[in-house]
């Protein structure tokens, strides 16, 4: 690895879009010019975004520097594991089949479904009276 690489990885998630650089460094995430822990609050969230370097052993390896907007928590933590894995595969190609088939590199399709007219949601109708 050249000193000065920088692996670039797009992810995306609901409305989320989230732009991940991996930098060779010592395991630091950071999103939106703050820590981790202080722009996700569940332990959750923090888990699901350090998957993919935990499934390739490159927790230590790389520092994660994020950008990341639209949607809201869950959806942009999505966002971001979508980014640094396909950023991972800049790194190494070889990662493709560890990432693969824990689903990391799979776009979650799922989105909001529309709301109909006559309904008070998507599937929510208004209450029903019998008289």
């Amino acid at each position: 690895m050249a000193k000065t690489a920088k692996y670039y990885g797009t992810g995306r998630r609901k409305k989320s879009i989230a732009r991940v650089y991996l930098v060779p460094g010592k395991g630091d995430v950071v999103i939106n010019k703050r820590a981790m822990d202080d722009y996700f609050g569940l332990e959750t969230l923090k888990v699901i975004v350090r998957q993919p370097l935990v499934a390739t052993e490159t927790a230590d390896k790389f520092d994660v520097l994020v950008t990341v907007r639209g949607g809201g928590y869950t959806g942009q933590a999505g966002a971001i594991r979508h980014g640094i894995a396909r950023a991972l595969l800049q790194v190494d190609a070889d990662y493709r089949p560890t990432l693969k088939k824990a689903g990391f590199l799979t776009r979650d399709p799922r989105m909001k479904e529309r709301k109909k007219y006559g309904l008070k949601a998507a599937r929510r109708a208004p209450q029903f009276s019998k008289r």
